[in-house]
């Protein structure tokens, strides 16, 4: 219904000589269908408090309401282009009026947790990139055109924008930022298994498709087929299940949307960066349940943020893992996606993280990614699976064994072959039982060296020998080196 809808917004921003990328597509996408978004949800409860005879105060006061601004209507509801500001007076209220205002928010909110702070945190860090208010007035109506007036429109609007984020995520060398594939997602929570209840943690959100997965888990799939929750489960859902941070302006605001539009009206997301916590002051009350991330790996964090942890490195990816075993809960499960040599790396630092994961931890599951699987990224994965032993298990705390399983589609994956859900479904099956097979095989902790801690994948059922690789897997590998290498050397000018 609105698949033609969201091409007529891309030609139109193609056109606009200020936006060049994937990139600025879905971020003037995204501040344009908040703004549409919260004026719908306004007039539905302005709707419904006049039912009940209650007073409703707006959020946006009238002058900034998209209603007067971006859409003003006629009253027979056509669309009133006598009053609608174009051209230069478009972009001059824009600009100078309304995000000015927006911004704003956030000193005047009650509190973090409020839609109020979020309007202001996302215009805080998007600017219009329109030149042409035209071209802008074009992508206005066109927004207008959409709908979050029932469940149906606000799913078939959150598919759309997920395969803009994908679009976006395969556009550039860093694919793995923006868009981690969304079976592989759903593979992990079905092994996590998240309950209503249960607080779920992405420290390194992105464009938070962990925690919209999650969520679409718990509310329709928990049993298999979707289920009825009571009012106090929604309540649940909606504030007090799903966590996230993310440093990035760009994916923050883009995860905010992501969230709304599959259902989370006021996101627990925060704009900032995790690993400037001090892990010595987490407190058991800032603990999750269920922690589900793929954080970013080859950035390198300065030696002022490297103080805040045990294992002393500036590998970024590293820190995340020992954020997330303090953050977790005792009882708690999670997945995270990480470079594959960390499993093997004989640097000091990645030693003494295999050797606290296994003490501190139960890691229970590995799962061994292809090549290919993060589109436009080149460099191999693995999942890792553990758990927290609960407070009165601390004796058993250490890993006793280590179940891998080695994922063959079958197939090179790609961007006309990517990843799917029946690829992962027999890992799914297999992995509720341990079960052995030519794919996965057990590991006994007792048989690991204890001074190289070396985990690689070493599927004893297959030869040696490592099969050819596809050439787009090997230039994609050579580029994401390129992109490391671009953010070390970044890095090390930073520290100078």
């Amino acid at each position: 219904m609105f698949e033609q809808t969201f091409r007529n917004i891309d030609n139109v921003l193609w056109k606009e000589a200020g936006c060049a990328t994937e990139l600025d597509y879905t971020e003037q996408t995204s501040w344009m269908l908040f703004l549409k978004y919260l004026d719908d949800l306004e007039s539905e409860r302005a709707m419904e408090a006049m039912l009940v005879g209650k007073p409703y105060e707006h959020v946006i006061v009238e002058p900034f309401r998209w209603s007067n601004w971006a859409a003003p209507k006629k009253d027979n509801g056509s669309f009133d282009h006598d009053t609608a500001l174009t051209g230069d007076d478009l972009l001059e209220f824009v600009n100078r009026k309304l995000f000015p205002y927006l911004q704003g928010f956030k000193e005047r909110a009650s509190g973090t947790d409020t839609v109020e702070y979020k309007i202001g945190e996302i215009f805080g860090e998007i600017r219009n990139k329109f030149q042409s208010g035209y071209s802008l007035r074009d992508a206005l109506e066109l927004i207008d055109q959409l709908s979050f007036g029932s469940q149906t429109e606000k799913h078939e609007l959150s598919e759309l924008y997920e395969a803009k984020i994908r679009n976006m995520g395969n556009a550039g060398r860093n694919g793995g930022e923006y868009y981690t594939p969304r079976p592989l997602i759903r593979a992990m929570i079905q092994v996590t298994k998240p309950r209503i209840g249960e607080r779920v943690y992405d420290a390194a959100a992105g464009s938070a498709g962990f925690l919209c997965e999650a969520y679409e888990y718990l509310r329709y799939r928990a049993d298999g087929t979707g289920q009825d929750l009571s009012t106090s489960d929604l309540d649940t859902l909606q504030k007090r299940t799903f966590y996230g941070k993310e440093k990035k302006s760009l994916p923050y605001v883009i995860g905010i949307m992501n969230m709304i539009l599959h259902g989370i009206e006021t996101p627990n997301l925060v704009h900032g960066n995790s690993l400037t916590e001090n892990l010595a002051d987490v407190q058991e009350k800032d603990r999750f349940d269920v922690i589900l991330a793929n954080p970013p790996f080859g950035g390198k964090e300065r030696k002022e943020v490297q103080q805040n942890f045990p294992v002393k490195t500036g590998e970024t990816a590293f820190l995340f893992l020992q954020h997330f075993i303090k953050y977790l809960r005792a009882g708690g499960r999670a997945a995270i996606v990480i470079k594959n040599t960390f499993l093997s790396n004989s640097d000091n630092a990645s030693r003494a993280l295999r050797q606290e994961l296994l003490a501190s931890c139960n890691l229970h599951t590995i799962l061994d990614c292809p090549g290919g699987t993060f589109l436009g990224a080149g460099v191999k994965t693995v999942v890792l699976f553990f758990e927290k032993p609960a407070l009165s298990q601390v004796e058993g705390a250490a890993t006793r064994h280590i179940w891998y399983y080695q994922l063959d589609p079958g197939r090179s994956l790609g961007k006309t072959n990517p990843l799917n859900d029946n690829d992962l479904a027999d890992f799914v099956a297999r992995q509720a039982g341990f079960e052995d097979s030519d794919n996965s095989w057990t590991l006994d902790v007792a048989d690991i060296d204890p001074d190289s801690v070396d985990l690689s994948v070493k599927n004893p059922n297959k030869a040696d020998a490592e099969p050819l690789r596809d050439p787009e897997v090997i230039i994609n590998e050579i580029e994401t080196l390129d992109k490391e290498s671009e953010e070390i050397l970044e890095g090390i000018r930073g520290m100078l």
